[in-house]
């Protein structure tokens, strides 16, 4: 979702554009907050399951992983316009994270 506003210089227009969007905002943070608790759920279902070790540990931090994205795309905003510039850096910071992880495991498994 851009982050367009509307500016036609008549003020109703113009604050029945915000408040619409706003409610639009509104209703997808909830919808993600929910989705998140639900996720949560599901890795303590997960948990009591009593399942193995080797299905908890990837599947947990797959719901991370997903979470971590509802959080940064809804309420941080980084879905809208004018937040390139944090998102390269979170996303280069992902990136080099992601390879320093690979590195050390790679090393001990070598």
């Amino acid at each position: 979702m851009a982050n367009v506003q509307s500016n036609s210089g008549n003020p109703n227009v113009d604050y029945e554009y915000r408040r619409k969007k706003n409610a639009e905002d509104m209703r997808m943070q909830v919808i993600s907050f929910a989705i998140m608790i639900f996720l949560t759920l599901i890795a303590f279902i997960a948990v009591a399951g009593d399942f193995s070790k080797w299905f908890i540990v990837p599947f947990i931090l797959l719901l991370a992983a997903i979470q971590v994205i509802f959080q940064l795309y809804y309420f941080m905003h980084m879905s809208h316009k004018g937040h390139e510039a944090p998102a390269l850096f979170l996303y280069s910071g992902v990136l080099v994270g992601f390879v320093t992880i690979l590195a050390f495991v790679t090393i001990i498994w070598i």
